[in-house]
């Protein structure tokens, strides 16, 4: 099914890359993104989208144009209907949002109900193109506040919010049954994304304090100690992985040196991945062309978390 997605704005690129666990994406504009999707409902699973849409069309920005696009499809709901507009910029809009709402109502051949409509189109302007769509779902970006990890039995500060811990699941490509593995599990919220869409989890740490953690926040889980250089794991077992790499100097001393610790990792998630599967990994420096010897780079993200720290996220290959 061909579908319209309206995206977060929260990063250029990364949000219509998740996309890609759930089906093929066919062209992207500023926060908006089309693709074919097998099966509509997997995309509930995505962190980086607001609504996902079944596509209905397109035109260039303009009054006439969408009027015509309207008029061509003659769309006659079979229940009380709402008509919304999203703009991605200012200028983007050739007229008013409520001028364009009153002509969505014009040329759809029903009853418009604002209070309790049974079918949404929504059209989003961006970057001169209007795309319309049908509401399928809204994503509960919300729902995410509930896994906030002070929310926790256990908590450590310094840990991935749960948004972002999804969208690196999401980028792994796991399906629901497959086996999930993050070999830096620290407190497990990385795991429990994974969790939540149906995977297989597993997690190991050096320290045996996030372990301990991890446990608790994941009973049902397997969390073990172990060293990434040495992982007790056989070769071609694992669906996915995705890690936040370490990068305090406590962890670099343990380890010889950071660089040292990240060629040692990389060389076992190599190891441990099945044939055709991706890794997904997190730093806080380039490490693309470390990452380069041992996979073949799908995806390299770069996002500012404050001033003095930029996330690194890598999507990799067997």
């Amino acid at each position: 099914m061909k579908l319209l997605f309206e995206l977060s704005g929260e990063h250029p690129e990364l949000p219509a890359a998740e996309i890609g666990c759930v089906g093929k994406v066919l062209q992207t504009a500023p926060q908006v993104a089309i693709a074919n999707c097998p099966i509509p409902e997997d995309t509930k699973r995505l962190s980086q989208t607001h609504v996902v849409m079944e596509y209905l069309g397109e035109c260039p920005a303009e009054r006439g144009a969408f009027a015509s696009l309207l008029r061509d499809l003659s769309l006659v709901p079979e229940e009380p209907f709402s008509c919304r507009i999203k703009r991605i910029h200012p200028a983007d809009l050739p007229a008013s949002k409520m001028d364009l709402e009153r002509m969505m109502g014009h040329y759809i051949d029903g009853t418009v109900s604002l209070k309790n409509p049974g079918i949404e189109y929504r059209a989003i302007f961006s970057d001169g193109h209007c795309y319309l769509g049908r509401v399928l779902h809204h994503i509960d970006r919300g729902s995410y506040a509930y896994r906030n990890p002070m929310r926790r039995p256990f908590f450590h500060p310094g840990v991935m919010m749960p948004l972002m811990a999804r969208a690196m699941v999401n980028l792994t490509g796991v399906q629901p049954g497959g086996i999930f593995y993050d070999p830096f599990c620290g407190t497990g919220g990385i795991m429990l994304e994974a969790a939540c869409i149906g995977a297989t989890v597993a997690g190991s740490d050096i320290d045996p304090a996030m372990i301990g953690g991890a446990r608790v926040n994941l009973p049902h889980s397997v969390c073990f100690l172990a060293d990434t250089a040495n992982l007790p794991i056989a070769d071609r077992s694992v669906d996915a992985v995705a890690t936040d790499l370490p990068y305090g100097q406590s962890t670099a001393i343990k380890s010889g040196s950071l660089e040292q610790l990240y060629t040692q990792s990389l060389s076992e998630i190599q190891r441990i991945l099945k044939r055709e599967s991706r890794a997904v990994i997190v730093t806080h420096q380039d490490i693309s062309g470390l990452a380069g010897e041992y996979f073949e780079i799908i995806h390299s993200f770069s996002q500012r978390v404050h001033k003095s720290l930029t996330r690194q996220i890598v999507v990799l290959a067997q």
